[in-house]
């Protein structure tokens, strides 16, 4: 079945860097009326995949939600004359690797514990609905941190167990911008792993220590995206959620007053969608009392 990417868009956040982002659309859904990853996920809370291109080369940070999204990228990056291209994984999850197959003869790197990871859930991600079949191995492998160039940029990559215990961002240290994959998310975070919340909240704790001037996190708003991302910020209101959620303390009734400081002050925005995934989020974390 085709997957419909006619609300896609390319957005181009900074020169050379592209943003390929569906989603946030009411009453839209992609792939089915029953309940599955794509729409109740990813596209109904916005998704995107980066590029990052100088000359004729080209690193793609994650595969985005499907085979036609995937191709929608590497035709843009072909219209633009790329000729080599690297694909960076963020992390194992569904919505950021659907699209490996269409990029099979290109070098994709990922973390060791990606690849791991990948290895484990291969029959799981082929029969969900809709499912990831063929799913294309990452080629390149890394345990903590890894230097690439693109063109004239230079590209770090970092270990981060911040969402997912094998997230992986992408820093590009001569803008001070940080691709963050899944590890920083607009409304809150996903959890995902609610065992290892205290983890993450340190490890936001670390990140909050580099030098970042902007975010752009693989979910989030299209118009912030498109403005330039995030400020550092950002990486203080997902820890604060996670440390309310987590507290001793009472909550207040919505995630809309949960985070109303931080709306108030422009850090993040609200988007109703949200509300469910902190309903969930809160029972995850509850379930560790």
């Amino acid at each position: 079945m085709a997957i419909d990417i006619s609300t896609l868009r390319i957005l181009e956040p900074y020169p050379g860097i592209f943003a390929y982002y569906d989603g946030r659309v009411l009453g839209k859904r992609l792939y089915s009326d029953k309940p599955n990853w794509l729409d109740d996920g990813a596209y109904e809370l916005g998704s995107a995949c980066y590029t990052i291109v100088d000359g004729g080369e080209a690193v793609v940070y994650d595969t985005h939600l499907s085979l036609e999204h995937a191709r929608f990228v590497r035709d843009h990056l072909e219209s633009l004359c790329v000729t080599t291209i690297r694909v960076v994984l963020s992390h194992w999850h569904a919505d950021h690797v659907a699209g490996n197959a269409v990029f099979q003869d290109c070098e994709i790197v990922a973390l060791s514990l990606t690849a791991k990871t990948l290895e484990e859930k291969r029959t799981s991600l082929a029969t969900r609905e809709p499912p990831i079949d063929p799913l294309v191995m990452p080629t390149h492998t890394f345990e903590t941190s890894l230097a690439l160039t693109v063109g004239r940029r230079r590209v770090k990559l970092h270990h981060f167990n911040i969402h997912s215990a094998d997230g992986n961002v992408l820093w590009l240290p001569d803008d001070g911008l940080l691709l963050a994959g899944d590890t920083l998310e607009d409304t809150v975070t996903y959890v995902s792993e609610p065992e290892n919340i205290p983890v993450h909240i340190r490890e936001l704790r670390r990140m909050r220590e580099w030098p970042i001037l902007r975010i752009l996190p693989n979910h989030g708003s299209a118009e912030r995206i498109a403005a330039g991302g995030y400020s550092i910020d950002f990486i203080e209101a997902n820890r604060r959620y996670l440390e309310a959620i987590t507290g001793t303390g009472p909550l207040p009734a919505t995630l809309k007053e949960l985070v109303a400081e931080d709306v108030a002050a422009g850090i993040i925005d609200y988007f109703a969608p949200y509300e469910a995934v902190h309903r969930r989020n809160l029972e995850a974390a509850q379930s560790l009392r």
